[in-house]
């Protein structure tokens, strides 16, 4: 199977949207700085993003990006798709010329597993990983790296 780079970080840096949505619009800059992508490939991705129609952005001071709906309509699978990534389990990129420029034995088994992984994410929305536990604890952790420390032992100190 490939799910390449771009896949896997638009999937990322919408889930920490998703996180982060009641704080109003998010930047690129935070989402870089929260999870290591680079702040120039972040903003390929929302270009496409936007264009899907998955999220919306917000111009001026203060502005970002927020979700264009809530987490529960938006499924892993259409974030995938929005930009241009495919999980392909076929050798040959779905094009069937696998085995010397003919289609291979099993070429409709991993044409198969493609659409079972494709209809998996399809049923996994951006709010059933929120609601996660495992995603908030990394969630936590991340914000804990944000904070200065003098701040975070007073944080600590306060649970």
């Amino acid at each position: 199977m490939r799910l390449t780079t771009k896949g896997r970080y638009a999937v990322t840096a919408m889930l920490d949207l998703a996180l982060h949505a009641d704080r109003g619009p998010i930047s690129l800059a935070d989402i870089s700085k929260r999870q290591g992508i680079s702040l120039s490939y972040l903003e390929q991705l929302f270009s496409r993003l936007r264009q899907s129609g998955l999220v919306s952005s917000v111009r001026g001071p203060g502005g970002g990006y927020r979700l264009a709906r809530g987490g529960e309509e938006i499924f892993v699978a259409q974030i995938v798709d929005a930009v241009n990534e495919s999980v392909d389990a076929t050798s040959c990129g779905g094009s069937n010329d696998c085995a010397g420029g003919e289609q291979c034995l099993t070429h409709y088994l991993w044409c198969d597993l493609s659409e079972q992984i494709h209809s998996f994410l399809s049923s996994i929305s951006l709010g059933d990983l929120v609601a996660r536990a495992e995603v908030q604890e990394v969630a936590r952790r991340q914000e804990m790296r944000e904070i200065a420390p003098e701040e975070r032992v007073a944080l600590l100190g306060s649970l």
